[in-house]
C-alpha cells in the first residue's frame, strides 16, 4: 500500500466513525430538536459548547493528525475533533451524515483596511488585544469606499468536491454549500476605528456616523444581490453562528437556486451596550432592518445584552431568535421574549477558566431552564467564547456534564 493510500484509509476509518454517530437515533432526535426549537415549539433546550480553544485540547494525543498530505491531514483533522466532541463533551454536537464542501469565493471587501497592534499572551491562542488605529477619522478618509465585487471560484469547489469524492466513497456523500448572511457593521466599524471616536462621534458628530453606516449599508445590499445572483446562499446548514440553524421555512425553497428569501440574517451591534435603546434604534436597526427583511429570518445578538431594549427588536418583521449573553438580565429577557423568539442564551465563559465549579454552572443553567419555562420561551444555550481554560480539558467536560445534568432534570434526557 503506497502512502496516498494508506493515508486514505486513515480519513476513511474516522469518517465510518462519524457517520456511525451522525446516523444514530440519538442524533437524529438531536437535529429534530433543533429545528423544533426554531419552529418556536418549547422543547428540552439543544446545548451547545462553540469556539473551543482546541489548542488546549490535545491534552493526550486524541488529535494528532497521521496524514502528511496537505488536503488529506484537514479532512483527518476536522474528522478528529467530531470524534474528540463526542467522546468528552455530553452535548448536542453539530455531526451531520455528510461531508460539507462550502463555496468557494473572494470579496474585494469596500476599500477600508484595519491598522491595528496586537499584544498576545499565548502565542497558540488567535485570542490577542488589539489596539486600532482611526483609518475612518473625516469625511474624506471614506472618499477610499468602493462597492465591493465577489466572484465565485466553481474550479475550487470542483477540485474540493471531487478530492472529498475520491476520499469518502461509499462512506459519506459530499454536499457544495452556501451559506447564511452574517453582517457585524458595528464590530467591523470598530475594527476601523476603534469604540472611543464612535462614541463620542455619536454627540459631536451624528451625521458622519450615519454617512458611515449609509455606506456600509450598501456595501451589504451590493453583496446580498451578488450572494443572490452567484448562488451562494444557502439554508441547508445545521448551524448559524454557534446556534442551531435547522428551522421550517413558509415556502418551499428552489435546490437549484437558493435565493435571500430561503437563509437567515445574523446581525448585532455589540458595542452598543453602552448607549441607549434609542442610539441603537437609530444608528443601527434602521440600517440593518431591509437587509434583514430580504432573508427567512433574523437572529439578532451575540455578547450585549438585550433586556432593556427587545421592544426595539421587535421591529424586524422576521425576528426569529435573540441573544441573551451572561450580562443580560435573564428574566426581564424572558418575559420581553416569551414564546416570540427563540432565546438563544450564552453562559459565563469565565467559569470554566481556571476551575469549573459544577454549583456555579448549576445555578447559571437552572436559571436559564426555570424562566425558559416559566415564562413560555423557546431555547437554546452555547457556551462560547472561551478564550482559554487553562489547558485543562476537565473544565468543559464538567460544564458540559454539569449543564445536560440540568436539562434532564427539567426537560427530560435528550
Amino acid at each position: 500500500m503506497g502512502e496516498r493510500e494508506r493515508e486514505t484509509a486513515i480519513v476513511r476509518e474516522l469518517a465510518k466513525k462519524v457517520m456511525e454517530i451522525a446516523l444514530s437515533d440519538r442524533h437524529v432526535r438531536m437535529r429534530r430538536r433543533f429545528r423544533d426549537s426554531n419552529d418556536l415549539k418549547i422543547v428540552r433546550p439543544p446545548l451547545l459548547l462553540e469556539e473551543v480553544p482546541w489548542h488546549e485540547m490535545n491534552v493526550d494525543g486524541e488529535l494528532d493528525c497521521l496524514c502528511a498530505d496537505e488536503d488529506l491531514r484537514r479532512m483527518e483533522y476536522a474528522l478528529r475533533v467530531l470524534l474528540f466532541r463526542e467522546k468528552h463533551f455530553r452535548c448536542d454536537n453539530f455531526i451531520e451524515p455528510v461531508w460539507v464542501v462550502q463555496r468557494a469565493f473572494t470579496n474585494t471587501g469596500i476599500g477600508f483596511e484595519i491598522e491595528e497592534k496586537r499584544l498576545a499572551v499565548d502565542s497558540a491562542n488567535n485570542i490577542v488585544s488589539h489596539e486600532y488605529t482611526d483609518v475612518l477619522a473625516d469625511e474624506r478618509s471614506l472618499e477610499r469606499y468602493h462597492d465591493p465585487v465577489i466572484t465565485a471560484h466553481p474550479d475550487i469547489d470542483a477540485r474540493n468536491i471531487g478530492l472529498a469524492e475520491e476520499v469518502l466513497d461509499g462512506i459519506m456523500s459530499v454536499e457544495l454549500r452556501g451559506s447564511y448572511f452574517y453582517y457585524p457593521p458595528w464590530d467591523r466599524i470598530a475594527m476601523l476605528r476603534g469604540v472611543q471616536p464612535i462614541l463620542i462621534d455619536m454627540y459631536d458628530r451624528p451625521e458622519y456616523l450615519h454617512e458611515i453606516m449609509r455606506l456600509f449599508t450598501r456595501g451589504m445590499a451590493c453583496e446580498m444581490d451578488q450572494w443572490e445572483a452567484l448562488g451562494l446562499c444557502d439554508p441547508r446548514g445545521i448551524g448559524v453562528h454557534c446556534t442551531p440553524g435547522l428551522v421550517t421555512l413558509d415556502h418551499e425553497p428552489d435546490p437549484a437556486h437558493y435565493g435571500c428569501r430561503d437563509v437567515w440574517f445574523r446581525t448585532m451591534a455589540q458595542m452598543f451596550s453602552a448607549v441607549s435603546p434609542e442610539m441603537l434604534d437609530e444608528f443601527d436597526l434602521r440600517y440593518s432592518i431591509p437587509l434583514a427583511a430580504r432573508c427567512a429570518y433574523t437572529y439578532y445578538g451575540c455578547c450585549e445584552p438585550l433586556d432593556d431594549r427587545i421592544d426595539k427588536l421587535r421591529q424586524f418583521p422576521n425576528l426569529r431568535k435573540i441573544g441573551v449573553s451572561s450580562w443580560a438580565d435573564v428574566e426581564r429577557s424572558a418575559e420581553a421574549i416569551g414564546g416570540d423568539y427563540v432565546l438563544s442564551r450564552k453562559p459565563n465563559p469565565a467559569y470554566v477558566v481556571i476551575d469549573t465549579d459544577p454549583e456555579t454552572v448549576r445555578r447559571e443553567i437552572i436559571e436559564t431552564a426555570r424562566l425558559c419555562l416559566k415564562y413560555g420561551c423557546p431555547c437554546d444555550i452555547t457556551l462560547k467564547d472561551i478564550s482559554t481554560v487553562g489547558y485543562k480539558l476537565k473544565n468543559l467536560i464538567v460544564w458540559t456534564e454539569t449543564a445536560s445534568a440540568v436539562l434532564d432534570e427539567y426537560y427530560g434526557e435528550a
